[in-house]
């Protein structure tokens, strides 16, 4: 599917790149231990061994540096055997492909942020955050003498994601920071890190001369960019020969994941009004007054955590698993995993009226006689979509006042919001917890519409 040429090829063709980017790695490391041994802020760690000299986190991003400088060389030199040694081994790629799927990608990207989030105090922490940054640019670098991971993540139209991956991980940390050192504070009665730097600054000259160099620096950026890679585009458009796979625009890639679980009237209209319709109502729902002007977790921990489940879970993973693991025919591949035209995954997806009256009631759906009137083909399709209905009305209409009456959380907001304001705002969830509930239920029992009815262009 990729169009690979033959391997000690490849090593050569990604030879230039691969060598330089382990280069720039040892650069930023070099540059992260001058500024540590300028700054002589670094706790004392150790001592050298025979000369008994302390040392502390300077020496060790030092050795890093050096590290990566070593694996330079071996990348520029395109050697296959000299290559091996930064490639990640055969055996943990293809274990990495025989688990990866829908649901260990989602569940455990799920249980990744639920780590990072529970010991976000640890994980803040500079030098861990440095660490994970090494570590992920490595893994990165041994993967990419993969060609069918290469083949994906060097295409140009894919480069910029990879930047912006790490982009969102680096502003994700930094926010994540300050609101754990902010929260640290409001325990021992500080103000929070933004009321110290409360200076106004002027808009002429400060902030319009900073956009300028920006601007500049960015051009510069842009023109590098531009002459660097080339660019993304295709042979001419055809009316007989689709491309497959056919992908959204990568920021509609989500969008286009749902489609998957849900027909395009909820996956392409429904959902995405109910996200712009709850961004509008949260200044409106929103009782809680803390944290506003400066980070924080503790103060808002509910909000917090709704709205990184949101974008980051409901989102970004979407996007990420579209662009990086959905190839041909929209089929699910591993990161290591060539894109195979061929692939077939037989499923046999079934609906929840099928389950209730076929399965459970060993009988057959409800069905209107021939020459039925239109009411009786409506009160026919109903009975036969009346497990559906109850569900999604119970859902709708039992979940929020069951909250109120078994959480002491949603009582407190029930008290604070006003019966209008927490019915916005748990419908807004429940909504919101249509996609993952899906899902779930797509993976484990092949669940195609909780209420099928395909007469009058209604699934659900």
């Amino acid at each position: 599917m990729h169009g690979h040429v033959p391997y000690d090829i490849f090593l050569k063709q990604i030879s230039g790149f691969l060598g330089s980017y382990y280069l720039l790695i040892a650069v930023i490391n070099g540059i992260a231990a001058f500024i540590l041994w300028k700054s002589n802020k670094t706790k004392v760690i150790g001592k050298v061994p025979i000369i008994e000299m302390p040392f502390g986190a300077e020496l060790i991003w030092l050795c890093v540096s050096i590290f990566f400088l070593f694996l330079s060389p071996l990348a520029f030199s395109g050697d296959e055997k000299w290559m091996q040694i930064i490639s990640l081994p055969m055996a943990v790629r293809a274990t990495i492909n025989s688990l990866m799927n829908p649901t260990f990608y989602t569940l455990g990207s799920l249980a990744f942020l639920s780590v990072l989030f529970v010991g976000r105090k640890f994980f803040v922490q500079p030098a861990v955050a440095w660490t994970g940054l090494n570590l992920s640019m490595l893994l990165l670098g041994m993967s990419l003498t993969d060609q069918n991971f290469a083949s994906i993540v060097v295409k140009p139209d894919n480069v910029p994601i990879v930047g912006l991956i790490f982009l969102l991980a680096f502003f994700t940390w930094l926010s994540a920071y300050r609101a754990v050192i902010n929260d640290e504070r409001r325990k021992q009665g500080l103000e929070p890190l933004e009321k110290l730097d409360s200076e106004k600054v002027l808009v002429w000259p400060d902030l319009v001369y900073t956009e300028l160099i920006c601007m500049v620096a960015l051009t510069a950026f842009m023109l590098f960019w531009a002459i660097s890679l080339q660019a993304p585009l295709e042979e001419p458009a055809s009316a007989v020969k689709t491309p497959n796979p056919s992908k959204a625009p990568w920021y509609f890639l989500g969008l286009q994941e749902m489609l998957v679980y849900y027909d395009p009237w909820m996956a392409g209209v429904v959902l995405p009004s109910m996200v712009v319709a709850g961004l509008m109502a949260i200044p409106y729902i929103d009782y809680n007054k803390a944290g506003n002007g400066y980070y924080t977790i503790e103060e808002r921990k509910f909000a917090y955590i709704t709205f990184q489940f949101g974008f980051l879970v409901l989102w970004i993973t979407l996007i990420v698993m579209g662009t990086f693991l959905r190839g041909p025919n929209w089929n699910f591949f591993g990161p290591y995993e060539i894109w195979d035209t061929h692939k077939v995954e037989a499923l046999n997806n079934k609906n929840l009226s099928e389950f209730f009256w076929i399965d459970a009631l060993r009988s057959h759906r409800p069905l209107a006689p021939e020459g039925a009137s239109f009411g009786i083909k409506l009160i026919y399709a109903m009975l036969r979509e009346f497990p559906g209905i109850m569900l999604l009305i119970g859902y709708f209409a039992v979940i929020p006042p069951a909250l109120v009456v078994c959480s002491k959380m949603f009582q407190n907001m029930f008290m604070k919001m006003g019966f209008i304001r927490y019915m916005v705002m748990t419908n807004l969830l429940l909504w919101m917890g249509l996609l993952p509930l899906k899902m779930v239920c797509r993976w484990l029992f092949n669940l195609k519409y909780f209420i099928d009815l395909p007469e009058y262009v209604l699934n659900f």
